[in-house]
């Protein structure tokens, strides 16, 4: 199991990154347009700095859903191998079979 505080962290960083994506998009779209003045996207690029670093999409870390496991967590079922593996041996997840031989 996680530290409850990585996995909170991780919670507060998606929820920023939700409120803040409107903006940051359009700070975005201001900064890539050449057709607008240099003054304007360089004001632009100054007020995306100043915006908090964990409304960041690329700060948020891919958890384990179960565990708060913060590697080897597959996209598909969000649950690290570790899980999937005890949820598959105990016949929970459809379509998931342990191979033995």
């Amino acid at each position: 199991m996680a530290k409850k505080s990585s996995v909170e962290k991780n919670n507060r960083r998606q929820k920023m990154t939700k409120n803040a994506a409107a903006k940051r998009a359009r700070l975005k779209a201001i900064i890539a347009d050449k057709q607008k003045p240099m003054e304007e996207r360089f004001a632009a690029t100054i007020k995306l700095a100043e915006m908090p670093r964990n409304s960041s999409a690329t700060r948020i870390r891919n958890r384990c859903e179960v565990s708060g496991r913060s590697r080897a967590v597959y996209r598909k079922n969000k649950m690290s191998r570790i899980a999937l593996r005890e949820f598959g041996s105990k016949g929970l997840i459809p379509g998931l079979v342990k191979s033995s031989w």
